[in-house]
């Protein structure tokens, strides 16, 4: 009797051990999901949206096996692989958080490469005004030229502004984009009827 007792005793012990051991790593698995949200707080998901992918989908990973691992008699549960993954996932995010940081500043000096270019260029259009034909004919172009320009410059005042108050950087290199653009396209085109005159 105390035997059978002993061995009883012995296997809810084993039992308790093991189940015990066999836990769902919440803590860790929270610690994902903050470190994930805070690098979407930082706008990971749009300037870094693969290496904050791959953190999304170690977590998703992570939160399948739990569910598969839950399903599983408590004896033959093993979180190792969501522990695995769920570290992954933290690691991957706050890798980018940090390349968010990198690239927000590279994006801000392309913004600004761009402003600089459009101020170049739109002084180089102005000169080449000067020297465009004046005839009748070409009044009309001459004056849509110009308001084309101004366009160019309103929207470059528009984004330095922008640039000063800490605005998106992403947002301002698809406004500032389309604007060189077009002070390049115009450039092309004066010097297209400048050439003209000469001949």
């Amino acid at each position: 009797m105390k035997k059978n007792l002993l061995k009883l005793v012995a296997l809810v012990a084993f039992v308790v051990v093991l189940a015990s051991c066999a836990k769902v790593p919440q803590v860790e698995i929270d610690a994902a999901k903050a470190a994930i949200e805070a690098a979407k707080a930082g706008s990971a998901d749009r300037y870094v949206p693969e290496t904050f992918n791959a953190a999304n989908d170690s977590l998703n990973a992570a939160l399948a096996e739990t569910e598969t691992q839950n399903a599983k008699f408590v004896l033959f549960r093993n979180y190792d692989h969501v522990k695995a993954l769920v570290v992954s996932a933290t690691e991957t995010a706050n890798k980018a958080a940090v390349e968010t940081v990198a690239k927000k500043e590279e994006v801000k000096k392309e913004v600004e490469a761009s402003l600089a270019e459009i101020a170049t260029v739109i002084a180089a259009n102005k000169e080449l005004l000067k020297k465009a034909p004046r005839g009748k004919d070409a009044k009309a172009a001459l004056e849509q030229i110009n308001q084309e320009i101004a366009v160019v410059e309103t929207a470059a005042s528009e984004v330095t502004a922008s640039l000063a108050a800490g605005e998106d950087f992403l947002t301002l290199r698809d406004k500032i984009n389309p604007a060189k653009e077009k002070a390049n396209a115009i450039k092309a085109e004066l010097e297209e009827v400048v050439a003209k005159k000469k001949k």
